[in-house]
This record gives C-alpha cells, structure tokens and sequence, in this order.
C-alpha cells in the first residue's frame, strides 16, 4: 500500500499570534511560513509524488503551492474536507492563553476521547474522520498507482498527531504526546498488515524516503527482524 507524507501547514498568521484559528477564514502564512513553504520542494528532491492532497482551509493550499509549482506534473491539489482542521466551535478565534483557564482545557490535554468542542466536534469525530480520509485515498492512489506510490496531504497539527496516533495503534488519550512543528512531514508507509511511522515531525531532507528495492525482501507489511538496513 501507498506511502503517506503528511505536512503539517507553514506557520500562519493565528501561530504568531496565538490565536486557536480553526476555520476562520483568511488565515495565512506568516513570513516564515511562507519561507518554509518555499523550502519544501528542495526537501523533497528525488521523492516521486503520485497525488497531492489539501485541507481547504488557505493555510494549507499556500504551503503545497511552491511543491506544485515546480511539479507540474501534479496537477491541482484534491482538496478533501475530511483533512480539514478541527472544528473548535465557540473556542474558535480565541486566545490560547485565555483558552488554557477553561475547564476543558484539562480534558483536551489529559483526556482527549471524551474531549467535545462547545458548537463544534469531538476530537473522536476529528481522529474517525480524518483517518477515513487517509485509508480511502490509501486504495484510491494503490488502484491507480501502484502499491508503492507516494502521496502528499497538506493538512493540520491536530489532523497529524490524530493519523500518527491511529498508526501506532496508540488509544487516542496519548495523541497529544505527539508534536509536529509548522510544515513538519510525517511519513507512514501502511501496509495490508500494519502502518510503519518512518518520520515524524522532520524539518530537514527526506530524500531517503524514496521508494527503493529492499536488499533483503521479507513479506509484505512484515518488520526487518533486527532493523531495516
């Protein structure tokens, strides 16, 4: 089955300020996100791309354009709700810092499974949905190219560290022991048995994640015993 890079946007304007910017509209990159969209496409040199796939929200759309600038090849981005940001209901807007006295806070932090946004969703509705999204794409992009095709999905910090936390079978209460810094990529390479988490939150080159013949082949979606060479 496909390879995943997932990339968290560049960092935006609602970063800089500490703002929880859900879906408000008009939020974009900041300078630097902006200077670490630029980036991506040096970082990703050598790594054939099948798909590229975006949250709707602006944030998302302006980190992939420099990678599908100078890969034509591509296209235009699917755009699927699905991987779009979750939805905070009335804490949408609102300072992070202010957002830290609420009584829910706690429950988001330490026990997220039972976390539900006031006129929003849960972070349950958040991890199923998301995760739905990346599994029909999985079979959607094996069926038209090939079981060892790489994509790209543009999409949020919270949609990542949920997508991480299902691939290493981890109950959703850990998920906020992951951390993903602003256009990080996260690569998961699944498997018909299992996902294998190859990178998590790299800022650097990933040009080793290109798809190549393992020297010493053991069953598909089966562990190098001793670790991969």
């Amino acid at each position: 089955m496909p390879t995943l890079l997932l990339v968290r946007h560049g960092r935006s304007t609602a970063n800089t300020a500490g703002v929880l910017a859900g879906w408000t509209p008009g939020v974009d990159l900041d300078d630097t996100g902006r200077g670490q969209a630029k980036a991506l496409p040096g970082r990703l040199d050598g790594i054939p791309l099948a798909r590229a796939v975006s949250s709707p929200l602006e944030r998302c759309r302006q980190t992939l354009a420099p990678l599908l600038a100078e890969r034509p090849e591509l296209g235009e981005p699917a755009v699927d709700e699905r991987l779009g940001e979750c939805h905070y209901g009335d804490w949408t807007g609102r300072p992070l810092r202010e957002l830290a006295e609420e009584p829910l806070w706690r429950t988001v932090q330490d026990h997220a499974s039972a976390a539900a946004f006031p006129g929003g969703e849960s972070l349950r509705e958040l991890s199923h949905r998301t995760v739905d999204a990346v599994r029909d794409w999985n079979a959607r992009i094996a069926a038209e190219h090939g079981e060892d095709a790489v994509w790209i999905a543009c999409t949020h910090g919270d949609v990542v560290k949920a997508v991480v936390a299902d691939a290493l079978g981890l109950h959703l209460d850990h998920f906020q022991r992951i951390s993903v810094e602003p256009c990080s990529v996260t690569a998961i390479r699944y498997t018909p048995h299992r996902p294998f988490l190859l990178r998590l939150g790299d800022t650097g080159a990933l040009a080793s994640l290109a798809p190549k013949a393992a020297p010493h082949p053991v069953p598909a979606g089966d562990a190098m015993v001793g670790g991969a060479s």
